[in-house]
């Protein structure tokens, strides 16, 4: 922990230094709000956060690589990865340590939308503990997405390359195993295959959460890929 901290310091209060972390979180506070009022927040009537969550994991593709294609791709650009594994501190510890660092980064951007939340709160009765499950999920589905973004920053320089790979692996996870890919689908693969791509489903894991249910397998898949991207994330930098 002594050894993780100072690197989880440096690491978080480096999105803090430039102004491109603030207009990141601005830019998905405005279309995370945005989206929720246009999908009818007011004008449905209801006292729940149906119309954030329901688009959260479409805005978290893109913004999740946003905040973590810099976390190894800079490092190697600028040359400063050599000096930093001089440290005495291990792969592992600095593997973990960005990791948690643009973790908390991104929750305090779903922190920022609660003011729909209190919001809601003050206008009707809504169920807390759906929004609390909801919560809980896009945290899972976002640590899962930065993973994911962490392994592709470490497999290059380029920032933008970062980028958009995760982005593009993000939307697969996210359409596999979806109601419209099922559809376009049909019949024309067989049902045991859609059954295992909705298994694999981010969406379909998420929609679960956002319902108000904490499924422990949804819980799993989330923090087993989120384990095994970090452990292919040590492998790929200590190569």
């Amino acid at each position: 922990m002594s050894q993780l901290r100072p690197i989880f310091k440096k690491e978080f209060l480096g999105y803090f230094r430039s102004p491109v972390g603030y207009v990141i979180l601005a830019v998905f506070h405005l279309m995370v709000i945005g989206l929720a009022l246009y999908s009818g927040y007011y004008s449905r009537g209801e006292a729940s956060l149906n119309t954030l969550f329901r688009p959260l994991p479409w805005v978290l593709i893109v913004f999740i690589p946003a905040v973590g294609m810099r976390l190894w791709a800079e490092e190697k650009r600028s040359g400063s990865i050599e000096l930093l594994f001089t440290l005495p501190i291990t792969t592992r510890t600095i593997v973990l340590a960005k990791f948690l660092a643009a973790l908390l980064f991104i929750c305090i951007g779903l922190a920022l939308t609660l003011s729909l939340a209190v919001t809601t709160g003050y206008l009707g009765n809504p169920d807390w503990g759906v929004i609390f499950s909801g919560y809980i999920g896009a945290i899972l589905t976002a640590s899962a997405f930065l993973s994911i973004t962490a392994v592709c920053s470490a497999l290059t320089k380029n920032q933008v390359i970062a980028f958009v790979i995760s982005v593009m692996i993000c939307l697969f996870a996210t359409l596999m195993g979806s109601d419209w890919l099922a559809k376009f689908l049909g019949s024309s693969v067989p049902i045991a295959v859609l059954d295992f791509l909705r298994l694999m489903s981010f969406e379909q894991h998420f929609a679960t959460m956002a319902k108000g249910l904490i499924d422990i397998s949804a819980v799993s898949f989330y923090v087993l890929l989120s384990a095994a991207c970090l452990g292919l994330n040590l492998i790929v930098i200590e190569k």
